[in-house]
């Protein structure tokens, strides 16, 4: 009966620890973020094609930008515009790139960025058109403002193109992307010394929103951002283009499953100037304002300079004047001066500055870090900016616009970076919005200083220049968190 009775107790407790020995291995299960699977699959082939797609939106906004810089000449005599009117239209263009700023990158967290960077595009391209169709100078400056709108939101392609880079290729990939930038303002320079002269600005315009157009035709191939889909709560979305990038890249995905908090709580501004970001904000701001006025300061007084020639010894072909109607140049109430052919070039070599720095600029940014680099380059421009008066010839003007073209390159691609890696993603649209729209306000105020200030005071136009300069150097060192090799941030709580 002894042993009868000990036997089913030792089968149970078999039975027991057979049905116990499964439940640690489900505990164990492998789970992985968004951030965990861009690191594992890598650098590709989609990133590549990201790149070039990305990049491109680059090119669509620099040659709407610096339209204004080369048909400033021409509208201002046939219009007969003073120079208040002339700075006026540059100023209203930003105007709405500062109103929408904010908008699309409200938008872009709650909706996605995709969405909002294909709304941006057609919305551009739609009113460039009819810019070229304007009857009298008030229609001009109405619909440039409206294309300024629109080209607001071209930033998005820059949040896709971070949200989808491993943190080591961050550093380098996206300065990079300033060669678009030099694409476009060179083609439109290039473009404008062709067209102008022979059927006119109105046609230039019609041929520079070309690129902007193509390019949408391209958005189908980029998806929309997977960190702005988990953070959404829609997993499997992100899942799927986690997974096409994989295969693209021939990688493979993290093992596991994908998890990831919903974040209810994305794109309030109020966040922003929470105590975690407060100090952040408000000197990448200051920032965003400065190195704004600065490098729209310099392609304005770049043409003012050779328009008028305001620097002794730089004397140019353009010194011819070209009267409106029956009236003499000195009875005009505006500067007629057309540019020449050897302006066009003078411009078109200051412009390739904008990169002659960028392998400095991507050494700086990865070693020495975003703040110290950013530093650096933004005292330099302050310097430039006073060399600037010091009498000179024409080679010694170009070799000086050439390094400050270049400075304020390096401090726009450096600000984007950290801008961009510095808020978590349930505001990072927001946060480079806000950005954008603050350092438009530096882009509105630097035609009034480029072309109406240093008509009546040369050094008064460069000091004001160097000082902002100054200032953003010492905010730039004392930024209180450096990005450098830090992981996007997901959430406002991860910050450290």
């Amino acid at each position: 009966m002894a042993t009868k009775q000990t036997e089913p107790v030792t089968i149970i407790s078999l039975r027991n620890l057979s049905l116990e020995t499964p439940e640690p291995q489900q505990k164990e299960s492998k789970t992985f973020t968004v951030e965990d699977a861009v690191e594992t699959i890598g650098f590709g082939r989609f990133h590549i094609a990201l790149f070039l797609i990305m990049g491109s939106t680059g090119v669509a906004e620099a040659m709407e930008i610096m339209l204004i810089a080369v048909v400033s000449p021409v509208i201002r005599c046939e219009w007969q515009l003073e120079n208040w009117q002339v700075a006026l239209v540059t100023t209203m263009v930003f105007f709405g790139y500062m109103v929408f700023s904010i908008l699309f990158g409200l938008l872009a967290d709650r909706y996605g960025r995709w969405k909002i960077l294909l709304i941006s595009f057609l919305w551009g391209a739609y009113f460039s058109l009819l810019t070229s169709f304007s009857p009298s100078y008030i229609w001009f400056v109405f619909l440039r403002t409206v294309v300024g709108c629109g080209v607001s939101g071209h930033a998005q392609g820059l949040i896709i193109k971070t949200e989808f880079l491993p943190t080591k290729y961050r550093g380098y990939m996206l300065p990079l992307s300033q060669v678009f930038w030099l694409a476009g303002s060179l083609l439109i320079i290039g473009l404008a010394s062709v067209v102008i002269p022979s059927i006119g600005w109105r046609w230039l315009i019609r041929i520079a929103s070309i690129p902007g157009i193509i390019l949408i035709l391209a958005f189908k191939f980029i998806p929309e951002s997977a960190r702005f889909n988990v953070s959404t709560g829609n997993t499997q979305a992100a899942l799927a283009t986690l997974e096409h990038i994989a295969r693209m890249n021939r990688s493979v995905m993290p093992e596991g499953k994908l998890v990831e908090p919903i974040l209810e709580k994305r794109g309030r501004f109020a966040d922003l100037l929470d105590a975690k970001y407060l100090r952040t904000t408000l000197q990448i701001w200051v920032i965003w304002l400065g190195i704004s006025f600065a490098y729209y300061g310099v392609i304005l007084a770049s043409a003012e300079l050779l328009e008028r020639d305001l620097v002794c010894g730089s004397r140019s072909e353009s010194e011819v004047v070209v009267t409106v109607g029956d009236t003499e140049g000195s009875q005009s109430p505006c500067h007629c001066h057309m540019f020449a052919p050897s302006d066009y070039k003078t411009m078109i070599i200051s412009t390739i500055g904008e990169i002659a720095l960028n392998p400095f600029n991507i050494l700086g940014i990865n070693f020495l870090g975003r703040r110290l680099s950013l530093s650096i380059t933004m005292a330099c421009t302050a310097l430039f900016f006073l060399l600037l008066n010091i009498c000179t010839s024409s080679a010694g003007l170009i070799g000086f616009l050439f390094m400050l073209r270049a400075l304020v390159a390096a401090n726009f691609n450096t600000i984007y970076i950290y801008t961009a890696e510095v808020y978590p993603t349930t505001m990072r649209a927001l946060g480079m919005g806000t950005s954008g729209s603050l350092c438009r306000i530096g882009a509105m105020v630097a035609p009034f200083i480029s072309q109406v200030l240093m008509s009546a005071s040369f050094l008064g136009a460069l000091c004001l220049f160097s000082s902002v300069c100054v200032v953003c150097a010492i905010s730039a060192l004392t930024l209180p968190i450096e990005t450098k090799g830090r992981a996007l941030q997901v959430s406002g709580a991860e910050i450290s």
